[in-house]
């Protein structure tokens, strides 16, 4: 079975398809890289819900495949749940993971270290051709450290410092995917996925 993955984010499509090869499914999974003719909708949601589902139902009608889509992000306390649903253009249009980093240690460097507790949340949509979807949502409670550490991971991995005293960015991928907010989202959509690939061709 194939599975689009609605983003142009390699790293994320690596994450899935080793998440799917752990668990055994026979599932394919490609990036809207495959697509180049495909234009993806504005994420204008005020939730990662909301954009999810936008992101998932949009592309499952124009491509005609089963979509699965997240939109995920950082909230820190401190900032009043920002950068949020902004997590990826925190530092602008155009502006990249080390610059998005950059912009939240600044925001970040006044802020005691009895006050910078944070979490990475995922919402998952898949969706369906005929309009069906179901979403889910996952998280991962931390801290935003005072510099970088690690060589692993992207987005804010390298400044999010988990419970055990690693940053999220020294972890390995199988490492990551047993306690990031990605895995978790993803453990509660898997039923749904391999009730798919069970079920009759003709109602994929």
């Amino acid at each position: 079975m194939k599975l689009v993955l609605a983003t142009t984010n390699a790293g994320k499509v690596r994450e899935l398809s080793d998440m799917m090869s752990k668990a055994n499914l026979d599932i394919t999974v490609v990036g809207l890289m495959d697509y180049p003719d495909y234009r993806s909708p504005v994420e204008d949601g005020e939730t990662f819900g909301e954009n999810a589902r936008k992101k998932a139902v949009t592309a499952a009608e124009a491509l005609g495949e089963v979509v699965l889509a997240d939109d995920s992000g950082l909230c820190v306390d401190a900032l009043g749940g920002a950068p949020g649903v902004r997590s990826a253009r925190f530092a602008g249009e155009g502006h990249d993971d080390d610059a998005n980093i950059e912009k939240l240690l600044e925001c970040m460097k006044d802020v005691p270290d009895g006050k910078r507790q944070a979490r990475f949340v995922c919402s998952l949509c898949l969706a369906f051709p005929n309009g069906d979807f179901f979403v889910t949502e996952g998280d991962c409670a931390g801290v935003i450290a005072r510099e970088r550490r690690g060589n692993f991971g992207f987005g804010y991995d390298p400044v999010f410092l988990l419970p055990d005293g690693r940053m999220m960015a020294e972890l390995n991928q199988m490492e990551k995917n047993l306690i990031s907010h990605r895995g978790a989202a993803y453990k509660l959509v898997m039923p749904q996925l391999r009730a798919l690939i069970k079920a009759p061709k003709q109602t994929l």
